[in-house]
């Protein structure tokens, strides 16, 4: 915390009740991570298993975990080492002399991330100054290239790397930063929680906890300037620029957050009716408005799959026939506990056809999932290679900057460009709102069994859910057709 922000640390001991608690996605998250860590612990034998389940417990944790080294135990989970005033608990000790030890951080991260050796080398400062020897420092991490056949290989899935002397660079900085959070810690002011001082990329997980701490309001703070970034803000903050509104040289933004400003001081809608139209006259019909739903673990759940691919499990399809037709409604959710893909595509291609336009909303994401489908289901390899030549992203038009609106706070996500054009149309009285929720939902209720007694709500929320995805976008399309009516525009026109 301290790293990420001073800030942070000074909160955590003070005025802890401002920090959010865990979201059910993080608490999912962290869930995930405890998994994998019970893979780690299989490639190493005779365990002594320690930590803690309350806080009696501990605080018996340090006498316990010396007393388990003391009659030498090959190799120690979650132990508690004490070295007034700092103390650690370390995912694994493995000993390899009388008190000598290797270190290992269990992360169910895809790679080493610079977190990581910040970490491992606070628990080494703690370990040295607690009289143990440590000599060489790992991090396990999820090999993202496993590719799951028959029960989980716990000797493929973990991948290991040798960070000791990636540590051994931050030992002076760390005792140094180690002084510094203790007395940020210690003082009774709190350090300038500006966004700027946000490191080891925290500045949007910060910025949501600076807001709730500042209670800003202002629409046009320099804080809602999208895509933002602590080098940014500090710059802004520098020349004394706290408006939008004071910002009169925007060399320093990027594209997107240039056309945001534009947009913002104009106030008023910017649309570019000739890029539009022929965006719009380049579709073919039947029209398809297609949306995935998908789910995905750091442990591969179905054979061909890898740790967090996005599996889908669910679609929804709007279809309109011809210009002007009446828009028909298909979707698919599977409710077994058997892998997806295969009963999704069979009756995705009966929904789909062979010809027309398919629209979706950020084509990355859904091409990408045909592809991976393609590779576990080969003989469908020809239509979702074929399906994906014919995808349109309707995200384009505002991407691209054809149609510029101050409200959509320079994002072109769905859920923040739909409130805006269709403010008819809400998510808000969903119980299921976001796609994260609809992940983790589908995955406790159908693929793991939980929730039985609420299966079948679950079950109709999803369908909701997904299909207000594709009604949106048709929503969406309706009202770009409506900008353009008439005469085609030559150039950018409000």
């Amino acid at each position: 915390m301290f790293l990420k922000h001073p800030a942070w640390v000074w909160l955590k001991k003070h005025r802890k009740e401002i920090l959010p608690a865990p979201s059910a996605a993080l608490q999912a998250r962290f869930d995930e991570g405890y998994l994998f860590e019970g893979f780690a612990e299989q490639l190493f034998g005779n365990i002594t298993e320690l930590g803690f389940s309350n806080f009696k417990e501990y605080l018996s944790l340090p006498a316990r975990t010396k007393a388990a080294l003391d009659a030498g135990a090959a190799v120690v989970t979650q132990g508690r080492i004490e070295a007034s005033p700092i103390t650690c608990i370390v995912d694994m000790l493995q000993r390899v002399g009388d008190n000598t030890f290797d270190l290992f951080e269990i992360k169910s991260s895809t790679g080493v991330k610079p977190e990581h050796i910040y970490d491992l080398a606070f628990q080494r400062t703690v370990l040295e100054d607690a009289g143990l020897s440590v000599r060489n420092v790992h991090v396990l991490y999820v090999n993202r290239n496993y590719l799951r056949s028959g029960a989980i290989d716990a000797s493929a899935l973990v991948a290991r790397e040798e960070v000791t002397a990636k540590v051994d660079e931050l030992m002076v900085q760390t005792r140094r930063h180690i002084d510094r959070a203790l007395k940020t810690i210690e003082s009774f002011e709190m350090p300038d929680p500006s966004p700027r001082y946000a490191r080891l990329g925290s500045y949007q997980e910060w910025l949501e906890i600076y807001e709730l701490l500042e209670g800003l309001t202002e629409p046009d703070s320099i804080y809602a300037l999208p895509q933002a970034s602590a080098k940014i803000i500090g710059q802004l903050e520098d020349a004394g620029i706290r408006t939008l509104a004071e910002i009169s040289d925007p060399s320093i933004l990027n594209a997107t957050q240039q056309r945001f400003l534009i947009a913002w001081r104009e106030g008023e809608r910017r649309i570019d009716s000739g890029l539009i139209t022929g965006f719009l006259d380049g579709l073919t019909y039947p029209l398809y408005f297609l949306d995935y739903e998908t789910t995905q673990s750091v442990i591969p759940p179905f054979d061909g799959t890898r740790p967090y691919q996005q599996v889908p499990f669910q679609y929804s399809l709007h279809v309109q026939r011809g210009p002007g037709a009446a828009f028909e409604h298909f979707e698919f959710l599977h409710r077994e506990t058997t892998p997806p893909v295969p009963a999704l595509l069979d009756c995705l291609r009966a929904d789909i056809g062979d010809t027309g336009s398919v629209l979706v909303w950020h084509q990355a994401f859904e091409k990408t999932r045909n592809t991976e489908m393609a590779a576990m289901v080969p003989a469908d390899a020809a239509f979702l290679e074929q399906l994906n030549n014919r995808i349109v992203d309707l995200m384009e038009p505002f991407k691209q900057g054809w149609v510029i609106d101050r409200e959509f706070g320079g994002s072109n996500s769905i859920k923040k460009v739909l409130p805006v054009l269709v403010p008819d149309l809400s998510y808000g009285a969903l119980d299921v709102q976001e796609g994260e929720t609809a992940s983790r939902l589908w995955k406790q209720t159908f693929l793991e069994g939980k929730n039985a007694h609420s299966a079948e709500k679950v079950y109709q929320d999803l369908l909701e859910y997904c299909e207000l995805d594709t009604w949106a976008m048709v929503r969406i399309f309706q009202v770009l057709k409506e900008m353009v009516k008439g005469p085609p525009a030559s150039a950018a026109s409000k």
